[in-house]
């Protein structure tokens, strides 16, 4: 799963209200198939290689684009 991917299955959901189990099941997801692909169950395994590939987490791109939603959409607000 490349960074296009996920980018592609968060479109529009800066937009969205989330509640933050909902954020929660998106992080486990992907957590889930790293831990499918390196075949461990090990998180702080996952979390390393996570961090090594330079792969963010779904709660991590998504509070970065809804503050720059806000931000960009505050102008039209005020």
């Amino acid at each position: 799963m490349d960074y296009k991917q996920i980018l592609a299955l968060m479109f529009g959901m800066e937009a969205c209200p989330l509640k933050k189990r909902d954020i929660n099941s998106l992080d486990f997801v992907v957590n889930r198939l790293f831990m499918k692909l390196l075949k461990t169950s090990d998180i702080n395994i996952v979390r390393t290689c996570q961090h090594m590939f330079g792969f963010e987490l779904p709660s991590v791109l998504l509070d970065r684009r809804t503050r720059k939603f806000l931000e960009k959409n505050e102008k039209f607000m005020s």
